[in-house]
């Protein structure tokens, strides 16, 4: 398999939890598990696949620990890595703005070189609207954990066997 980084932007605690199943799932290491508040654009460095997680605030803002992060990671070079992203949002309160912080993270990365993999089918969600849906399908696996959470450990599953089918193996 692929050496294999996660690193999410969590405040409350709900993508972090993410992150965690989706390293476990996968067989990651809890020391390839990074936090952006403290990890280092270097830190990208030694994996061949990216997975990176944000949960969303307010009317579609980004996680508050990826705004200082992203910005230092859109500068790098990431040609040859894979690249998939997760969210957690509440589709019932900002249904019009759903997981829109990984829409944000797809489109501040498209300069750098990686391949996006794990879109996920926008057809089996309730929302209004969203940044992270291009074609029909969310740019990464999105996740409601304040109305959806009994789905989360099936779209979890569904959304790894895609990534194994797109080569993280």
């Amino acid at each position: 398999m692929k050496r294999i980084g996660i690193f999410f932007g969590s405040s409350g605690g709900v993508t972090e939890g993410v992150a965690n199943q989706i390293a476990e799932k996968l067989g990651v290491a809890s020391g390839d598990v990074h936090n952006v508040a403290s990890a280092s654009p270097a830190d990208l460095g030694g994996y061949e696949v990216l997975l990176l997680g944000s949960s969303t605030w307010g009317a579609g803002d980004l996680q508050d620990d990826w705004y200082d992060f992203l910005p230092k990671i859109q500068k790098l070079d990431l040609s040859g890595k894979l690249v998939a992203l997760f969210g957690c949002g509440d589709s019932a309160s900002f249904g019009d703005t759903f997981c829109d912080a990984i829409g944000t993270i797809y489109q501040d990365l498209q300069g750098t070189g990686c391949q996006f993999i794990g879109s996920v089918d926008a057809a089996d969600y309730t929302y209004d609207d969203s940044t992270a849906v291009v074609d029909g399908r969310f740019v990464g696996l999105a996740l409601d954990e304040m109305n959806e959470d009994s789905l989360t450990p099936g779209r979890i599953d569904a959304w790894i066997e895609s990534l194994k089918k797109e080569g993280i193996e």
